[in-house]
């Protein structure tokens, strides 16, 4: 009976884990699971901008709640002609001009680390089109290895889970795409960022990205994921009539992994991401074999 209740429980929290692993859930408030460091500089400073917004609110209703108490008609019939207060003026120059000095400092320091991009390791080039991604590895290593990124159709969506061997849930409406973009885990990645058409935007909450796809120019960004899974995003400039319709998934693996499919994936690249499915759940196996052995050993 303890076996069997924590192998049930254990099924529980495996589904509940898998659904959240791209960092979204149903319902959910907030941003999406960090995933970069980037990401953290991002939410920390929205939690500290946060703070000093609800200070500032709290102290105008109370100043709007003093004056409609003690300076109501009732308790003040005879009104003040005062006409200008020298502190009070003094006060509510420097406070903002303080309070935006204390903002900006994270704010530039933010910006700073978005906008430079460090020593990477590979390359990746994203193009924007109407309404779908292409992706090709630029690396010398990678034999010019490209493909186009389409999103997963509702009716679809329950033969492709039944393809990839995993449940409905992985696959997500309006999110999940028929190829991810693979790369490697704890890897810095160059992504260069251009559209054929109109304005497209590049952005992937969990990793702290988002920059425009403009025709003609090549905008550069970067990231580096340090958390295996398969994360999502979209396309963040109104493009047209399917701009909802033209999302990003990129699929986080280990070095092993990755070096696997990329040779693959040059000679075929359906077969290649069979392979690399398979071998994800063949990890994922082990992993929860390993989680019940440890749940059956602290249950004796």
């Amino acid at each position: 009976m303890t076996m069997a209740g924590a192998a049930a429980t254990f099924a529980g929290v495996s589904t509940a884990a898998l659904a959240a692993e791209s960092g979204i859930k149903e319902w959910q408030l907030g941003f999406q699971a960090s995933v970069t460091d980037v990401m953290d500089d991002i939410t920390w400073f929205n939690g500290f901008t946060l703070v000093i917004i609800t200070v500032i609110t709290l102290f105008v209703l109370a100043l709007l709640i003093v004056c409609m108490t003690r300076f109501s008609a009732k308790k003040n019939p005879v009104p003040s002609r005062t006409s200008h207060n020298t502190m009070i003026e003094v006060v509510w120059t420097v406070a903002p001009i303080l309070i935006l000095v204390v903002i900006a400092i994270p704010s530039f320091r933010l910006l700073y680390k978005q906008l430079d991009i460090p020593e990477y390791e590979m390359t990746i080039k994203a193009t924007g089109y109407q309404w779908y991604w292409g992706y090709e590895y630029t690396d010398e290593n990678m034999g010019e290895l490209s493909f186009d990124s389409i999103m997963v159709k509702d009716d679809e969506r329950q033969a492709v889970a039944e393809a990839r061997g995993v449940t409905l849930n992985e696959v997500p409406r309006l999110l999940s795409v028929d190829y991810d973009l693979v790369i490697p885990v704890d890897t810095t990645v160059r992504v260069q960022v251009t559209s054929e058409d109109v304005i497209h935007a590049f952005a992937m909450p969990s990793f702290g990205v988002k920059i425009d796809a403009i025709p003609g120019r090549l905008n550069e960004t970067w990231f580096h994921a340090r958390e295996e899974g398969v994360y999502y995003g979209q396309c963040s400039e109104l493009c047209g009539k399917d701009h909802a319709f033209m999302p990003i998934a990129i699929r986080v693996v280990s070095k092993d992994q990755f070096q696997t499919w990329s040779t693959a994936a040059q000679d075929d690249l359906d077969t290649a991401n069979q392979q690399l499915l398979a071998s994800i759940a063949d990890a994922k196996k082990v992993a929860a074999a390993g989680k019940l052995e440890e749940i059956s050993v602290a249950a004796k």
